[in-house]
Formats: structure tokens, C-alpha cells, sequence
């Protein structure tokens, strides 16, 4: 909790973790308008589907180009650009005529989401190289935190009555909390590094965290997309309690993320992956059992097990040796998102062609795979 009274104590903290909450708001509002943009246009399934590959084409194309744009501008006028950009393009997609101009706007959505996603978690490394203070867990609570608000916003819907004023008012109000902080990060630059001949050893533990950030986003993905209908096919559970699982997930997650700091300045960054891990496999388990409230208690200590590790291979990817912080984040969340995107799908079919529980067993495989990993890093450390 420490970092969390440090985010609100002082504005050179809570302006970027700001940031984080924005970033999720802008896409969480967004996300809650998709079925009525899809009947407003009178588009199907499959073409719905497409139009939001866009937005992930638009993150992926960005990604490669983000490093030489944030050491071109300096990642605290990198971060303000992304704030902008999000406002701006927040807008397109509900105001898109047509579902090719929906394609195109959800494109350069994606695009500012991925800039931004890049300059806030390296302008957040750079913050605890210059202070040696880590709120990088934290920071990502502040993201969790953004999707509750837009949880809590959805209730004003009724009483707005158009998708287009109610992103309207979003923006206009992340944005205008933004304009009141961002000085506190613009004149941020990242620290230079002194760079290394490319070899694979240098690559290496990138390359690992790369594997362990492609398995926890997909982790949470699935869990986010699979959770309900694993506890409505598998455990039975009442209509009631089918949302639970996502509900325990998500909570678990922004504490763990407030409460990670702390823990990670006690125990170091790769053994509290190591200790998340741990968490992740006694939640499978549970979840496993195929008892409705087990399940539950079970996608909880999941959340609670993820919450720590994406945040950490930030701050870790952050700090490779010989290689820029930007560029480091920029593979992380790259291989992250990229896992974020796929494993639901993997699961899916897994599920189609055996059953929703052997989709969970992969999962808690993969789980293992990651405590494998966690311990060959603490030995190379």
C-alpha cells in the first residue's frame, strides 16, 4: 500500500498512473457501445470481427515504431502525444458512418492505445530509476482501476442516452485531469543506455520475459472471456453466480497490483513472479475441483497471482542490460498483448474440439511453465 499513498501524495506519481486509469477508461467506454455500433451499422458476427482485428492491427503496427518515436520526443512528451492521440481517436468509432470508415477509425484507435501503452509503462521505469521508488504495480491497479469506473459509468447510460455524447464527456473529463498533471512527466527523457553488440545471449532474458508475459496475458484473457461459461457448463452454478468468477478475478487483480510494490521491494522482481506463479497453480487447482464456490475462490487467487507478474516483467524489461527501456517495454507488451489476443482463441478451440476443463488444465500448464521459467531466470540473475 505504500506506493499507493505515494501515488496520491505526490502529482510527479500520480500523473502517469493517471495515465493508466485513462487508457482503460477511453477503451472500456468504447467497448461497452460495440453491440450498439454493430446493430447502428447492421453489421454481422464475422464482419464485427474484422472491424476489431483492426484495432489490434493498428497496436501491433505501432509497437516496432514506438521505441524511435519515444527516444525521438523523450518519453514524458511521447506519454502527452499518446493522451491526445486517445482523445482524438476515442471518438471515431461511434462516429463512423459506415463500417469501413469503422475499420479505419478502430485502426488509428489502436494505434494511439499501443503509443500510449509503450510511453506510460517506460515513463513509469524511468520515474523508479530517477527516484528508486517502485510504482509500477501500482500503476497498473490504477488500469485495473479505469475499467471499474467505466463499470460504475455504465450506469449513466439511461440517462445520457447517446454513445457518441456519453464518450464525448469521458473524454472531455480524462482529458481535461490529464491537462492539469501532465507537467509534472513532460520534460521526462530516458536515462541513456550504454548499448551492446547484438548477440543472443543479450536477447536472451528478454526473450523469457517475452515467454512469461505471452503466457500470463493470455492467462487473464481466457479467464476474462471463459470464467462465466466455465462455471455455468462445468461446476453448474446458478444463474446468479456466473458473473462471480470475473467479478473475484478482476478484484483480486487491482488489489494485488496496489499491494505488489511493496511486496516486490521485499522479495525482488523475478521471485515475486516466481510467488504469483505459485498463486496462479493453487487457483487452477481450485478452479479445477469443479466446485461452484472453490471456482470462484479459485479465479480470485488467479487474479491475485497475474496481478503481480505483468507489471514486474515491465519494470524487469525496463532494466535489461544493453538495452533501451523503451525498447524493452515495447517487446514485453508486444508479446503480452499478443498472448492477450490469441490465448482466448487457443482455449476456444480446445474447448470445441475436448471440453472447457481440459482448456483450464493447458492453462494450469501453463502456469508450471512459468515457475520453470521464473527459476531459471533467478539462477541466471
Amino acid at each position: 500500500m505504500r506506493s499507493l499513498l505515494l501515488i496520491f501524495s505526490k502529482a510527479r506519481y500520480f500523473a502517469p498512473a493517471w495515465v493508466f486509469t485513462s487508457l482503460n477508461i477511453w477503451f472500456g467506454t468504447w467497448a461497452i457501445y460495440i453491440p450498439s455500433v454493430k446493430e447502428r451499422l447492421e453489421i454481422g458476427k464475422a464482419d464485427l470481427g474484422i472491424a476489431l482485428f483492426c484495432l489490434s492491427l493498428g497496436v501491433f503496427t505501432i509497437f516496432p515504431l514506438a521505441p524511435k518515436i519515444i527516444n525521438k520526443l523523450g518519453v514524458g512528451k511521447a506519454t502527452w502525444f499518446g493522451v491526445l492521440l486517445c482523445s482524438v481517436t476515442a471518438l471515431f468509432p461511434l462516429m463512423a458512418p459506415n463500417y469501413h470508415v469503422l475499420m479505419a477509425s478502430l485502426f488509428f484507435f489502436g494505434m494511439a492505445n499501443g503509443i500510449t501503452d509503450i510511453s506510460m509503462n517506460t515513463l513509469v521505469t524511468e520515474i523508479e530509476k530517477e527516484d528508486k521508488k517502485n510504482f509500477m504495480s501500482a500503476a497498473h491497479g490504477f488500469f485495473s482501476l479505469g475499467g471499474i469506473l467505466v463499470g460504475l459509468g455504465s450506469f449513466l447510460i439511461p440517462f445520457i442516452g447517446s454513445p457518441l455524447l456519453h464518450m464525448g464527456i469521458t473524454v472531455a473529463v480524462v482529458l481535461l485531469i490529464n491537462v492539469i498533471f501532465y507537467r509534472n512527466y513532460i520534460h521526462i527523457v530516458a536515462a541513456p543506455v550504454e548499448k551492446e553488440p547484438f548477440s543472443f545471449g543479450l536477447f536472451k532474458p528478454l526473450l523469457l520475459l517475452g515467454i512469461i508475459g505471452f503466457i500470463a496475458m493470455a492467462s487473464e484473457g481466457a479467464i476474462v472471456d471463459w470464467s462465466g461459461l466455465y462455471l455455468q457448463e462445468i461446476t453448474k452454478a446458478p444463474e446468479a453466480f456466473i458473473g462471480s468468477g470475473f467479478l473475484a478475478f478482476s478484484f483480486a487483480m487491482t488489489l494485488g497490483r496496489f499491494l505488489g510494490d511493496g511486496i516486490s521491494e521485499r522479495l525482488g522482481s523475478v521471485k515475486i513472479v516466481t510467488v504469483g506463479a505459485i498463486v496462479a497453480i493453487l487457483g487452477y487447482g481450485l478452479v479445477l475441483s469443479e466446485h461452484t464456490l472453490l471456482a470462484i475462490f479459485g479465479f480470485a487467487l488467479n487474479g491475485l497471482g497475474f496481478s503481480v507478474m505483468v507489471p514486474e516483467l515491465f519494470r524487469i524489461g525496463g532494466n535489461v542490460r544493453g538495452v533501451d527501456s523503451s525498447q524493452g517495454v515495447s517487446f514485453i507488451a508486444g508479446t503480452g498483448y499478443t498472448g492477450f489476443l490469441v490465448g482466448p482463441v487457443i482455449l476456444g478451440f480446445l474447448a470445441e474440439s475436448s471440453s472447457l476443463s481440459l482448456s483450464f488444465y493447458a492453462l494450469l500448464g501453463a502456469a508450471f511453465f512459468v515457475l520453470a521459467v521464473t527459476f531459471f531466470l533467478r539462477s541466471r540473475r
